[in-house]
């Protein structure tokens, strides 16, 4: 890990705005993961146990898992086995302070997608989890474009027709939650997964409010919607859901 920001800090790097699950059991480590990813636009839930890891995994819908190996009690890989022997095919990303080889290899063998040893720097971390979220969701450029909008998750820079518009956070989230998987219909509560972690506070209408602003700087048709099931975007060669 980078001296001082490389804990503290991702940096520039923008995040790809899902939800993530950290499982680390040092607080202060935990702390300043959470804070640094929650602050570049991921909705993280931080879990310090092997136990507490699996019950969240059953429960509730995760994009990236970033796990510890050594964790009280049941260790890490052992939970990366079950998540495995249940065909969960959640993306997990080790990060951990064991970096003998073997571990490295047993590590992958037993399911991880990715392995980063600690210290890290942050923008490593990010720049990672970046590339697994796109294999996970069948991409393999890092810069995608559909019907005229461009959205670089890296710099989350956004144009339309070759000019730049200006999204908030939220609105960049969801904008790119719906541009992953053309015609894929995202209801409101899968949106507000990858919006918002454990203990935030999600006011009733905000997804509303980050379409309508996606549809007054994209174009009222970009964002369509199925009534009282969610939001999509049209494939290129359709204008319904796929």
């Amino acid at each position: 890990m980078a001296p001082a920001r490389g804990i503290l800090a991702i940096g520039s790097q923008a995040a790809d705005f899902m939800r993530v699950l950290l499982v680390e059991d040092d607080r202060m480590i935990g702390q300043a993961v959470q804070t640094a990813l929650r602050q570049d636009g991921y909705a993280v839930d931080w879990v310090r146990d092997a136990e507490s890891a699996d019950t969240a995994l059953t429960t509730a819908g995760f994009d990236l898992v970033l796990l510890d190996l050594g964790l009280p009690g049941r260790d890490g890989v052992d939970l990366l086995r079950t998540l495995r022997t249940r065909h969960d095919a959640t993306p997990v990303l080790i990060v951990t302070a064991r970096d003998d080889v073997q571990d490295r290899v047993g590590g992958l063998d037993a399911g991880a997608d990715d392995y980063l040893v600690k210290p890290f720097d942050l923008d490593e971390l990010g720049a990672r989890m970046r590339a697994l979220l796109r294999r996970s969701a069948g991409r393999g450029e890092a810069v995608f474009e559909h019907r005229g909008v461009r959205i670089d998750p890296a710099t989350r820079e956004v144009t339309r027709d070759g000019e730049p518009v200006t999204l908030s956070p939220r609105e960049f989230a969801v904008l790119e939650a719906l541009m992953l998987r053309p015609g894929a219909v995202l209801s409101r509560a899968q949106l507000e997964d990858r919006l918002y972690g454990w203990g935030e506070s999600v006011e009733s209408n905000a997804v509303e409010v980050y379409i309508h602003g996606l549809r007054r700087k994209l174009g009222h048709d970009f964002v369509q919607n199925v009534r009282g099931v969610g939001y999509f975007v049209p494939k290129a060669d359709s204008q319904g859901p796929g």
